[in-house]
């Protein structure tokens, strides 16, 4: 009986070590982020609504970037309008 080398036989399912880590697994629990400007009942975006500006800023005052944040391209544009408005008019 000839014997069958085992080095070249891999399962199906096996994986490397490498894949295994969990850095290079797909993410399985993707959820859809929503804007909390976007939803009913969101506070309407207005330079004159500073307690509303004041979460969209950093310590430092400058605007935090919408990864961060969660909010939509349209109501991150309208968000830093409004906030270089009331920097403008010295309200923050």
């Amino acid at each position: 009986m000839p014997s069958k080398k085992r080095a070249g036989n891999k399962k199906k399912g096996s994986q490397s070590n490498f894949a295994k880590l969990s850095i290079f697994q797909p993410n399985k629990y993707k959820f859809k982020k929503t804007c909390p400007l976007s939803t009913k009942g969101a506070p309407e975006v207005d330079y004159k609504n500073i307690r509303l500006l004041k979460k969209y800023m950093s310590e430092n005052g400058k605007i935090l970037p919408s990864r961060i944040t969660n909010v939509s391209q349209k109501k991150q544009r309208e968000l830093s309008l409004s906030i270089k408005r009331a920097r403008n008019l010295a309200l923050i």
